[in-house]
């Protein structure tokens, strides 16, 4: 039966006792990870967020203020793991072995005195680090798995990361400021999560996918430098590092370019790897334009922990009677190629697996040539190729003894897509991808417009009120797919951490963009109106960034997947197992929104 915590108060968490205590009489409260009966003595590991500390009960008719009496042991005797007591004893040197894997492995407590505040079923799996446990079974029970020290570990280091934030952006002069939740839904980008109106039938407000035109709108209000840890939604399919509802560290500044966001955002990222994990980060970090990272890794968001770079082979290759280089090469496309150093004799079905990998980018196929140790060629193409010609491929290559090297020929954006992302999987094949290698870059001047096949139209690659690099504003009129951004996006260890621009401030640009988009000014109105409205009252120079939270602690504290580092994340299909939501809702709610809902028949 559950007591009472009346008369009695916590002097401690389990893990902040040390050697300093012994002597001293404590008060402990948290959950039994294990109790071990040994007959006349009771070892038991007493566990809270802090950690664990193990707990003597030890039954004696002498010295009675150092032992628990008949009845707190015959309590003790009946406590199973995830009990929730509340233990008084005093510290002691360990008497039997050290743990030295433990932060109290050289105490113990004897207790004293013993409370049950709460009785436990057994828990559905162990409450446990690194547990083994499926995770469909742990995310069903989160709030079982959320007591396991590594989600604890996570959760905890994510708090002292946002502290960080807000104490680093407090001294640079930043205000915290919230932005709405309820908001109108914009089309551009992302789906909306939709939230129908009572008061207003048939009228809909949309969850924030971000905070941008309100964050805007604050540095017309004159705010200066703004952030806020912004709760996001999208309505997407979700990933590894994605989730539907998300946390941004989001901020705006004023009068600003380029170079001025960059500096206090490496500052940040520097200032939270030193406090949070001890790790100096060196500044300036790399940066590249987007058309050096496509070129030398094919990817936008490039992993520099290792090398494998792209190499365009284009001209070398002109000349060669292999028809998937020459069909290529006269379509407009290109020949490019990864060079796998030390690979040369990678077994055939590995090498097919890699093709039907490259296929699943958009591949139609990969041509391979391994440069033997004894100096020959095996290869999948090298028959329509002069000695000549392979000698010249092999050398624009970087190729020597013992080395692999796959190409691809297609539109340059497959070809990116297919050996950016092979280089990837031959690097996590091979063990390059260290967890503990943090490397950061910038990637800048990213394309402005990019081209949508099936709307037959331009769309911002970013968002419509991303600035143009200035010189290259003639372009909008002549070549507008070749206008550069001023949009930067901060990668590590090849996920985007986070992203931003410059904004669009003059009258002018902003029209000419929205034409460019296929968008009129009365779309533009209907549209974004509260914010062009505010344009015309004097508006500052502005840009912004927004760093993925989730992301940040996900690499941070080397997590596979952002769920370990959020409290109660959903699955794939952006369900919560735990809850069940989303679910139906009762018929009068339905009602006083005037909502109906359409069934389908079971073919539908």
């Amino acid at each position: 039966m559950a007591e009472s915590m009346k008369g009695l108060k916590r002097s401690h968490r389990c893990a902040e006792l040390s050697e300093a205590n012994i002597g001293e009489k404590v008060t402990l409260m948290g959950w039994v990870q294990k109790s071990r009966n040994k007959g006349g003595i009771i070892f038991l590991d007493l566990r809270d967020r802090s950690g664990l500390v193990q707990i003597i009960f030890e039954q004696s008719e002498e010295a009675k203020d150092n032992y628990i009496d008949a009845a707190g042991f015959e309590k003790a005797e009946k406590l199973r793991s995830e009990f929730v007591i509340a233990v008084t004893g005093k510290v002691e040197k360990r008497g039997g072995a050290e743990n030295p894997n433990l932060k109290t492995g050289t105490i113990e407590v004897r207790a004293t005195d013993l409370r049950i505040l709460s009785e436990a079923e057994t828990p559905p799996f162990p409450i446990e680090a690194d547990s083994k446990t499926k995770e469909e079974l742990r995310l069903k029970y989160r709030y079982l798995d959320l007591r396991r020290p590594d989600i604890q570990h996570n959760l905890m280091f994510r708090s002292d990361v946002t502290k960080s934030v807000r104490n680093f952006l407090y001294e640079e002069g930043f205000l915290e400021i919230e932005t709405p939740i309820l908001n109108r839904s914009t089309p551009e980008g992302a789906r909306d999560y939709l939230v129908p109106s009572r008061v207003h039938p048939g009228n809909f407000y949309a969850l924030p996918q971000s905070p941008q035109l309100f964050k805007q709108l604050l540095m017309c209000s004159g705010y200066d430098r703004y952030f806020q840890i912004a709760k996001c939604f999208r309505d997407e399919d979700l990933r590894a590092d994605r989730q539907p509802e998300f946390t941004q560290i989001d901020m705006e500044l004023s009068f600003v370019d380029v170079d001025d966001v960059i500096d206090v955002n490496e500052r940040l990222i520097q200032k939270l790897f030193k406090d949070c994990l001890n790790v100096e980060v060196s500044l300036p970090m790399q940066r590249i334009t987007w058309q050096e990272a496509m070129d030398r890794f094919g990817s936008d968001k490039p992993d520099v922990r290792f090398g494998m770079e792209l190499k365009d082979v284009s001209e070398t290759v002109a000349d060669c009677e292999f028809v998937v280089f020459k069909s290529a090469l006269e379509n407009g496309g290109s020949v490019r190629g990864i060079n796998a150093k030390g690979q040369a004799e990678m077994p055939r079905k590995k090498i097919d697996a890699l093709v039907e990998f490259a296929k699943g980018f958009g591949a139609k196929g990969l041509a391979y040539l391994a440069v033997m140790p004894d100096g020959s060629y095996k290869s999948s193409f090298a028959k329509f190729l002069t000695e000549e010609q392979l000698e010249r491929l092999v050398k624009a290559m970087e190729g020597e003894k013992g080395d692999l090297l796959l190409f691809a020929a297609d539109k340059n954006k497959v070809v990116w897509d297919v050996l950016g992302n092979l280089r990837l999987e031959i690097a996590r094949n091979l063990d390059l991808l260290k967890k503990d290698d943090y490397r950061f870059l910038w990637v800048t001047e990213f394309p402005l417009l990019e081209w949508d096949e099936e709307e037959e139209r331009f769309v911002a690659m970013h968002h419509p009120f991303t600035m143009p690099m200035e010189e290259d504003l003639p372009l909008l009129d002549t070549d507008p797919g070749k206008v550069r951004a001023k949009a930067y996006d901060c990668v590590l260890n090849g996920v985007e951490l986070g992203g931003g621009s410059v904004r669009i401030y003059q009258s002018d640009v902003q029209e000419k963009m929205f034409e460019k988009l296929g968008i009129t000014k009365e779309d533009a109105y209907e549209k974004f109106g509260f914010l062009l409205q505010a344009f015309k009252y004097g508006v500052p120079p502005h840009a912004g960034l927004a760093f993925g939270l989730d992301r940040l602690i996900m690499l941070m504290v080397q997590a596979d997947n952002i769920r370990e580092v959020i409290a109660f994340p959903k699955v794939k299909d952006a369900s919560c197992l735990m809850s069940e939501a989303p679910n139906v809702v009762d018929p009068k709610q339905l009602e006083e929104l005037e909502i109906a809902i359409t069934a389908k028949n079971e073919d539908e």
